[in-house]
């Protein structure tokens, strides 16, 4: 069985931009998680182990499996998707907040591999709490209408798959505030 990047390669003639995003959520762990916390100690192994596989293992194979032939075309653009630092140390947020640490380090040693090359690594976030189908289903309707709609990270990665972003290289971009980002550059 051919894997999914050979056939996004078959069908598309190459792949220009890799969107490093993999996840399966705390709901996996803990399906109520935003309104019953739960300590780590309680947290099974395997959830544990199933978090950290698809996040990290996850970004990392697609990454392994990507990199090497954008290298050998002349280029590309990969954008690694993290979350913002007080859910990656978020008490009740193991393994998630840990995965989401663990995928934005591997991004960064990827920048620092790929430094010197034609393919440049940033790291995107939200800004928030986003309106996924990771969220649990008894959250709070009025907690719910605070949640940022997924499609605020489209501006950011298709100026980041750009012409205009030549260059950019190892940056951690925050989708709320990319206007502003955008504008001081």
């Amino acid at each position: 069985m051919r894997s999914g990047v050979d056939e996004a390669y078959e069908r598309l003639g190459g792949v220009d931009v890799l969107v490093n995003n993999a996840g399966i959520g705390m709901r996996t762990v803990n399906p109520r998680f935003l309104t019953h916390s739960q300590p780590f100690w309680e947290v099974t192994p395997d959830g544990f182990r199933d978090v950290i596989e698809t996040k990290i293992t996850g970004s990392f194979l697609v990454a392994r499996a990507v990199v090497p032939r954008m290298l050998a075309a002349g280029g590309g653009r990969l954008v690694a998707i993290s979350m913002n630092e007080a859910t990656m140390i978020r008490g009740g947020f193991v393994p998630y907040g840990r995965a989401g640490a663990g995928v934005e380090a591997l991004a960064r040693v990827m920048a620092a591999d790929l430094v010197d090359s034609p393919v440049t690594v940033n790291i995107l976030l939200p800004g928030g709490a986003t309106a996924t189908g990771m969220i649990p289903d008894d959250f709070p309707a009025q907690d719910r209408a605070r949640l940022l709609d997924p499609a605020i990270m489209g501006p950011p990665i298709v100026w980041l798959a750009s012409p205009a972003a030549a260059g950019v290289h190892g940056e951690r971009i925050v989708a709320t505030e990319f206007g502003d980002w955008l504008a001081q550059r």
